[in-house]
């Protein structure tokens, strides 16, 4: 019979920049069949404009598994503070177009 595998601890390196994170309040998601792509957006509140804060590209696997944390995640923190309203109602949804 196998033996059950140990998980392994994983080292991450991060300087200041990377542990002090990103704020973004748009996150636009597209996919193709071998990948999806998170663009993480912060739209500024007095003008029409944003600017990309940060880009992901996941296959697929790593998305549904991403998927699966965040669900988790909200769930627990449902839990502890209540639930989170959905109200796309309120904000239109930008149309957003990339420039360089």
């Amino acid at each position: 019979m196998a033996e059950p595998s140990k998980q392994q601890q994983v080292q991450i390196k991060a300087d200041e920049r990377e542990l002090l994170g990103q704020y973004a309040n748009l996150a636009v998601v597209h996919h193709n069949a071998e990948e999806f792509t998170l663009n993480f957006i912060y739209l500024f509140p007095t003008v029409p404009q944003g600017k990309l804060v940060a880009s992901l590209i996941l296959n697929p696997k790593h998305a549904k598994r991403l998927l699966r944390a965040l669900e988790e995640n909200v769930g627990r923190y449902e839990a502890q503070f209540g639930v989170l309203p959905e109200d796309p109602g309120t904000v239109p949804a930008p149309n957003v177009g990339f420039v360089q």
